[in-house]
């Protein structure tokens, strides 16, 4: 999300790299990432010679956004959509994606029409697997009964955290029933999770950032520091970080395919690989389940 605009070439390049090396292979973007200069830049680092070779990622991004008045309104047009996806292709270097979302959905496009672009998508070759991004679990469960099997929802991409459990009522379930992967953005909360805002504000965080300071900002209450709290106590006990106990959370949630991190340097993307295999006892995943419990 950073690339391009606050996460620079060489920065980008150490990052892929050592994700690569950690088997990693899931890469998500989208065009509205620095207007664009995310998806170029990660194409710059793909393809023979490069950081990492093309057949060795799954390479998603989201569409649905366009500028309109100098900021970004949501357009789930067939057109808009098509348009996208073209441009995309062309910054990242590739002739398809391995997943392509919608990002939001749009009240003002009928579903059909949104959905006639993702067909059309997959039956052009431009994209292998297409899926939603933000959508409810109804509108969610709608599309997939349009679709049909072909060419069908492979992913839901929702926020997912212990500051943000909201998708456990409704979308989770929905994409256990119907077979449709969620990938988690933001499982630390932003990073609020990582405990960095616990007794200060660092000078280099998002919530110190004129552009992301609004986007942690409603994770920085008092409820979300008690749950914070519970956090560090736990990773504490296991001689763990904070960031390792609320990734290793989220990834134990059933339904739960990937955990997607916004790492705007190599240091935190290395923190991110640390304790991939980690499986934190039950008794501590009912504890923070406890006090991390949605108010319905």
């Amino acid at each position: 999300m950073t690339w391009g605009r606050d996460t620079e070439q060489m920065d980008a390049a150490d990052q892929l790299a050592e994700f690569v090396q950690a088997g990693g292979n899931l890469i998500d973007t989208a065009t509205s990432y620095g207007e664009g200069a995310a998806e170029s830049l990660l194409g710059s680092l793909v393809g023979p010679g490069a950081v990492a070779a093309r057949e060795d990622l799954v390479i998603c991004t989201k569409s649905g956004t366009r500028r309109r008045g100098g900021g970004w309104v949501v357009d789930a047009s067939r057109g808009n959509l098509m348009n996208c996806l073209d441009a995309s292709l062309r910054r990242l270097g590739t002739d398809h994606v391995d997943l392509w979302l919608v990002q939001s959905p749009d009240s003002n496009t009928p579903l059909d029409e949104t959905l006639s672009a993702l067909s059309l998508a997959v039956s052009s070759g431009r994209a292998r697997y297409v899926g939603l991004s933000n959508h409810p679990a109804w509108l969610m469960a709608t599309a997939a009964a349009r679709l049909g099997h072909l060419p069908g929802l492979a992913a839901s991409e929702n926020e997912y955290s212990l500051l943000a459990r909201e998708v456990e009522s409704e979308t989770i379930p929905a994409c256990r029933a119907l077979g449709v992967g969620l990938l988690a953005w933001s499982p630390l909360g932003r990073g609020v999770l990582t405990g960095k805002y616990r007794h200060s504000m660092p000078a280099d965080s998002r919530a110190a950032s004129a552009h992301l300071a609004g986007f942690v900002q409603p994770y920085l209450t008092n409820r979300a520091a008690a749950i914070v709290d519970a956090v560090v106590a736990a990773a504490d006990g296991l001689s763990l970080a904070p960031l390792d106990v609320a990734l290793a959370w989220v990834r134990s949630q059933p339904g739960v395919a990937s955990a997607i991190v916004g790492a705007r340097t190599a240091p935190q993307l290395r923190a991110a690989l640390r304790q991939t295999d980690l499986v934190l006892p039950a008794a501590i995943v009912q504890a923070l389940c406890e006090v991390s419990a949605p108010r319905r």
